[in-house]
């Protein structure tokens, strides 16, 4: 399926990808790099150094973020709840990316104002899949602050 997806306000997308399973982080790079569109993509393996990066004024601002739950340090619970309450970060969309199905993790994730929850795939495709349907909706479809249509 080829993308639709645009970059505008002439720079390239910039995504956030906060997890601590370097596989994972891969199989999104490897994910996102195959749609060839313009995206720069940016890590954190914990909370602590996502707040680092988002809180850096050298840092682009993500016009996405990635969010695993269970990390070291700071999970993503932490994470969404204070990028959620700083009024200079809130309106960035976070999509839960997470290997749990717990009702409660997503019940919480949602209390907590993520954009939405998706439960990681096991299957190789089908988590290429996932982060690329995550990619064409907030990427291409949704209409982003700070970006010209």
């Amino acid at each position: 399926m080829a993308s639709s997806i645009s970059v505008d306000a002439g720079r390239p997308f910039e995504v956030l990808i906060v997890d601590d399973d370097a596989g994972d982080v891969l199989l999104i790079d490897e994910a996102l790099t195959d749609r060839r569109v313009g995206h720069r993509l940016h890590t954190a393996s914990d909370g602590v150094r996502a707040l680092e990066f988002l809180r850096d004024p050298d840092r682009p601002r993500p016009d996405l973020i990635l969010l695993d739950l269970n990390m070291p340090r700071m999970g993503g619970r932490e994470v969404l709840a204070e990028v959620k309450a700083d009024p200079s970060l809130r309106c960035i969309p976070i999509v839960v990316l997470s290997t749990s199905v717990v009702d409660e993790d997503v019940h919480v994730s949602y209390d907590l104002r993520a954009n939405a929850y998706v439960a990681k795939p096991t299957d190789f495709d089908d988590f290429v899949a996932a982060v690329q349907h995550i990619d064409d909706f907030y990427l291409g479809v949704v209409r982003l602050p700070g970006r010209v249509a």
